[in-house]
């Protein structure tokens, strides 16, 4: 039956060419869009020739002001697919939409030239066409370009999936995005939504002093966060270069050099699994700012967010997974271990309870450092805890070795990670610049146990940065695309993301 279909578009694309007409089209300049077309229209009372309108202060009415042009005959010039085709014999209707909207076209023979309209007998559901004429209401109420002017701007040689049931396939939505924003309204919505926010959170930083930046993707030496790279080879120089886990440590190299308000959004790698709030490439913002700390990160998070949320929801609460979250600022702040003692009956400082209560859940914390012990317990116990809006601060020093240590404790480090619906959406420091220290933190981390999912690397020339002098700095990692999630309703990364990676058909 597909393979019909298809011979039968085929054959209609050569009866195009045999009219004299390019299947594919050329330059169209003159389209405006429909969504502009929709606002601008001008409503006519049938009876009286004018639009109802009330009086202004002066007395005039709307209608008075706007008279002249609601007599005249209003045109549209519209591009855009076809998503409904119904041909009438002399008459044809159909559904156009482009990327702001949809509205529908009536294509007639006495209207359009002889050519025009054998042209419109061979359109299809695809196709790509512009038509010009007169705004009209239809008799059911619809708005409709009456075409005098049909152009194809190109032919579609498959069929669009069936009407009324759209892309039900998940697995294709993914594979094949273009047909999911073609038929389904709601993902381009989410998609433009994805725009807006990344926009939002750009102006959010430029005004207040923030510069953006850019910074290697290809890095010889990964780094900045635990995670296992993906590698590639140079050719050229003889070398294998990583593709970037984070770019943390560069960042910070410009605060080094004088740039004292940076971030970046762009693409992270890590070679690891995938899930619902993990894709191996993901979209992160990074930031830092010379002589702030962690507070001053909170205070960014939590604007920047519910801002973002006022932007798509007019509102600081958002909906989620049939849950209403309420982003207002201030956020909930709690340490780490009261959260711990909160949801797992014991505090990080008590090893033997944690490892006790670690055996008691099945774990094997034999051969496992205590701060691994203690986060494994977390991951557990308190992650399924925080609905939040809520900012966990104060985590274990030896999880953070890039972190500057709490001065009253240095077991704890100056760290928070923000959550909300159960997702970590924020990661932040107050950031580490004494070389000495940070040379120490990164020769444990390499003498430290690994399972094989985390390279651990030293970047010399990260430490001789350092020992030139980074100011005092906060720093801040937010996951735009859990963002994009929480602020959509959105619960599978592989909906905000224009192109998942999946596994390869047929394997």
């Amino acid at each position: 039956m597909l393979e019909k279909v298809q011979q039968d578009r085929q054959l209609k694309l050569e009866r195009i060419r045999q009219l004299g007409i390019d299947p594919y089209g050329h330059r169209y300049d003159t389209a405006e869009p429909i969504s502009s077309v929709l606002g601008r229209f001008v409503d006519v009372n049938s009876e009286t020739g004018t639009e109802s309108s009330v009086s202004g202060a002066d007395g005039k009415t709307a209608a008075a002001e706007s008279a002249a042009a609601a007599a005249a005959p209003q045109l549209a010039d519209v591009a855009g697919r076809i998503v409904l085709f119904r041909n009438m014999g002399k008459l044809i209707f159909a559904q156009l939409r482009d990327e702001s909207g949809t509205m529908q076209i009536a294509l007639s023979k006495k209207a359009l030239s002889e050519v025009q309209w054998k042209l419109a007998d061979l359109l299809d559901l695809g196709d790509i066409v512009a038509v010009r004429g007169q705004l009209a209401r239809t008799r059911t109420g619809e708005l409709t370009v009456f075409a005098d002017n049909l152009e194809l701007l190109c032919k579609s040689l498959h069929p669009l999936p069936e009407k009324y049931h759209g892309l039900q396939d998940v697995e294709l939505r993914y594979r094949q995005r273009y047909l999911d924003l073609i038929v389904n309204p709601g993902s381009m919505a989410v998609f433009k939504y994805r725009l807006d926010i990344i926009r939002h959170i750009r102006r959010y930083l430029e005004e207040r002093g923030f510069e953006e930046v850019e910074t290697p993707m290809m890095q010889a030496t990964p780094g900045g966060a635990a995670a296992r790279p993906f590698v590639t080879h140079h050719n050229a120089l003889d070398t294998d270069l990583y593709l970037r886990i984070s770019p943390e440590l560069y960042l910070k190299r410009l605060l080094v050099g004088g740039m004292e308000k940076v971030f970046e959004i762009n693409r992270n790698f890590r070679n690891e699994g995938i899930d619902s709030t993990h894709n191996p490439e993901f979209t992160m913002l990074e930031l830092y700012q010379a002589r702030a700390d962690y507070n001053v990160m909170m205070e960014l998070t939590e604007g920047m967010i519910s801002s973002a949320a006022q932007l798509v929801w007019n509102s600081t609460q958002v909906l989620y997974g049939g849950q209403t979250f309420d982003l207002t600022p201030p956020w909930r702040r709690a340490t780490y271990d009261e959260l711990l003692i909160e949801h797992a009956g014991v505090s990080m400082r008590d090893v033997a309870a944690v490892r006790a209560k670690a055996r008691e859940l099945g774990v094997d914390e034999s051969n496992k450092d205590d701060a691994i012990v203690v986060q494994v317990l977390f991951e557990m116990l308190v992650q399924p805890h925080l609905t939040g809006p809520i900012f966990v601060k104060d985590w274990p020093a030896a999880l953070c070795p890039l972190t500057r240590r709490h001065p009253d404790d240095p077991s704890l480090a100056l760290r928070f990670e923000a959550y909300a619906a159960n997702m970590e959406l924020a990661n932040a420091y107050t950031e580490l610049n004494d070389p000495a220290i940070q040379d120490a933190n990164f020769r444990q981390q390499l003498a430290g146990e690994t399972d094989g999912q985390v390279m651990r690397t030293m970047d010399s020339d990260f430490l001789t940065a350092l020992q030139h002098g980074m100011p005092p700095a906060g720093g801040l990692g937010i996951g735009i695309d859990r963002i994009v999630m929480l602020l959509t309703g959105r619960t599978t990364i592989r909906d905000v993301v224009l192109f998942p990676t999946l596994r390869p058909l047929g394997t």
